[in-house]
């Protein structure tokens, strides 16, 4: 049976989207707090910033666990079928 290894991402990969999740977070708190508005709506816009955070969070990882759940079923019956063939090898019964 083939072993399946995980990809891996770069250093270079990781940094980006760290530092692009980061700015991206820094500027939109820099629009909002630099508003010309009242405090109140200040408050309603970051809260709302930090909702549409914590969702993407939550649905990259559903995604991520959705996906590897998907792998691991994948190679289940990889396997079973594997096991299958083997038990009926017509070409050791001539």
């Amino acid at each position: 049976m083939q072993q399946n290894n995980p990809q891996k991402d770069s250093n270079a990969w990781i940094f980006q989207t760290w530092a692009a999740f980061a700015l991206s977070i820094s500027m939109t708190t820099i629009g909002i707090v630099n508003l010309p508005v009242t405090n109140w709506v200040k408050g309603f816009m970051g809260m709302g910033l930090a909702f549409s955070i914590g969702s993407s969070i939550s649905l990259s990882k559903t995604m991520r666990d959705v996906h590897e759940s998907n792998k691991i079923t994948a190679r289940i019956d990889e396997a079973k079928v594997e096991r299958l063939l083997s038990q009926h090898d017509s070409l050791n019964k001539l």
